[in-house]
């Protein structure tokens, strides 16, 4: 139901929205006292007090509308700002509207992912963005953001919005080092070592307690984690069909080596029984409760109450990450994450207001910001007046800032506030963690991650409205089948059937809209 109510909003959205761009075309060339503004560049416009509206989602308690952190915000740099926080939840709903309303805010945050992701592709195309590409190359942080995500803000060309930060880097397998230790093992370089390793983790007692109570791979419903060691099995966007169009790499034969692979040691009791049935707060138990010996992590949004958990049971516990295998194509890397949360556009209204477009840039730019962990203190100003001023936003503890009050800092009321570290190293992810073993864990990702290529997917950030409709419902067709083949109940032999259920009932459209978006776009699969 909501799917449908959401494409019933957007076609009187197509029909108002011309009519809207209209309609607040005038509001960039107006002051706060309804004159008309000069555009030359002169003393009175570096004067001006800019009025700027804004809209984002957010997923906690948004601050307040008057708090000092906006005065703080509002005096820095002599702007009057609006930023109207709306619950994630009911943001593609809210956005919705508002556009249609014809007061459409200057800033307008969009997620990466889900309708808010093909509004901004729509939103775009119809004309309602100014484009920025004359701005990117003046940014400082321009360098800092890859190529593929700068390539995924494009719509017919042109760059409409400015990217939000999210770790470049998605989760890959990582294996108990202490048990291959124990067995006189390696960390596996290739699939037979890997069945070697997960066979020997099930049968050979690699805790030594003296138990048969251990196994290789933890997996979960919906096929998670991801045991693919690279981007050329992984369901990426890697591999091509006999028409030469990009194909998802759940229906590519080399994803079917992957089940079989799965099948066999699933067979041999070294993967999650009843794996199918497992929630990914059940698979994080078999791994940190000791039961099996490799599952999978990354370098942030991992938990130190998990990994205390993993050492309190066996405190000679040690986690290393497994690099990717060599494919037989010669590549060897992982895929990359999407690598942003979303993006922030300006309104079509403001094209040719140069100074109020500089003030947005520059709210940009503050939340961007990365401030490396060593420097998060009162010694550095920027950090410090971000945080609202040590006493009055936050307060240090144990060397650590701690917020008192939200309201008081001005980061609270940027529409973008992850800062863009200059490499993914920079990030320090570790610097978030406590529990020593994990720290190490999240350094040694992070070296890994640096001495290898990644995948950049072509369709990342392109649009298939048929994706966006049916997607979800694709996918289960192909995680249900392929669960079934690796737990015995459906034969490797119905590949075929499966795949050709996937094409027949919407896959093939979305393989034909994304491989012609690729190819409007000039997008091709590439490793950096």
């Amino acid at each position: 139901m909501r799917r449908m109510k959401y494409l019933f909003m957007f076609t009187t959205i197509a029909s108002l929205l011309f009519f809207a761009i209209g309609c607040s075309s005038d509001k960039g060339g107006t002051n706060a006292d309804g004159g008309q503004k000069s555009k030359d560049n002169g003393q009175s416009e570096q004067n001006e007090t800019h009025q700027i509206k804004a809209i984002g989602y957010t997923w906690s308690e948004p601050p307040a509308k008057d708090g000092e952190g906006l005065k703080m915000l509002n005096d820095k740099l002599n702007i009057n700002y609006d930023m109207q926080f709306v619950p994630e939840s009911e943001y593609n709903e809210k956005l919705s509207a508002v556009m249609a309303s014809g007061d459409i805010p200057d800033m307008i945050a969009f997620r990466s992912q889900g309708p808010t992701r093909l509004n901004y592709y729509k939103f775009a195309k119809q004309g309602a963005f100014m484009p920025l590409d004359d701005y990117i190359d003046d940014l400082e942080y321009k360098d800092y953001i890859p190529t593929h995500v700068w390539e995924a803000m494009k719509v017919d060309g042109k760059v409409y919005g400015i990217p939000t930060y999210y770790p470049a880097y998605t989760l890959t397998p990582m294996i108990r080092k202490d048990w291959l230790d124990n067995l006189g093992l390696e960390v596996p370089t290739n699939f037979e070592e890997l069945k070697e390793v997960a066979l020997a983790f099930t049968n050979d007692d690699p805790d030594g307690n003296g138990k048969k109570d251990t196994y290789g791979l933890v997996l979960g419903s919906g096929l998670s984690p991801d045991y693919s060691f690279g981007a050329y099995y992984s369901g990426s966007w890697y591999h091509k069909n006999d028409e030469g169009q990009y194909i998802p790499g759940l229906i590519s034969e080399e994803r079917k080596e992957i089940v079989e692979m799965l099948h066999d040691l699933y067979a041999d009791g070294a993967v999650t029984p009843d794996f199918a049935l497992m929630s990914h707060d059940d698979t994080n138990k078999e791994f940190y409760s000791g039961k099996a010996g490799i599952y999978y992590g990354t370098q942030y949004g991992m938990s130190d109450a998990n990994m205390e958990t993993l050492v309190e049971i066996n405190p000679e516990a040690e986690v290393v990450p497994i690099p990717p295998f060599k494919a037989p194509d010669g590549s060897e890397g992982y895929p990359f994450e999407i690598g942003y949360l979303g993006l922030v556009a300006f309104s079509k209204a403001n094209e040719g207001d140069t100074a109020k477009i500089e003030k947005m840039l520059e709210i940009l730019r503050l939340g961007k910001q990365f401030i490396p962990w060593e420097e998060r203190n009162p010694d550095n100003e920027d950090f410090d007046w971000l945080n609202g001023l040590e006493g009055k936003g936050y307060e240090m503890e144990d060397g650590k800032a701690k917020t008192i009050d939200k309201n008081n800092q001005p980061k609270s009321y940027l529409i973008d506030a992850r800062g863009w570290p200059e490499t993914p190293a920079a990030a320090e992810d570790w610097n978030s963690y406590k529990t020593p073993q994990l720290i190490d864990l999240v350094k040694k990702y992070s070296e890994m991650h640096e001495g290898i290529q990644h995948y950049a997917d072509p369709t990342a950030g392109l649009i298939s409205e048929t994706d966006m409709n049916k997607g979800a419902d694709l996918s289960q067709i192909l995680t249900n089948a392929q669960s079934k083949m690796i737990g015995g109940d459906m034969p490797i032999s119905d590949w075929n059937k499966m795949v050709e259920e996937y094409l027949s009932k919407g896959g093939q459209e979305v393989i034909d809209e994304y491989n012609e978006a690729i190819k409007e776009n000039s997008r091709e699969g590439i490793w950096e």
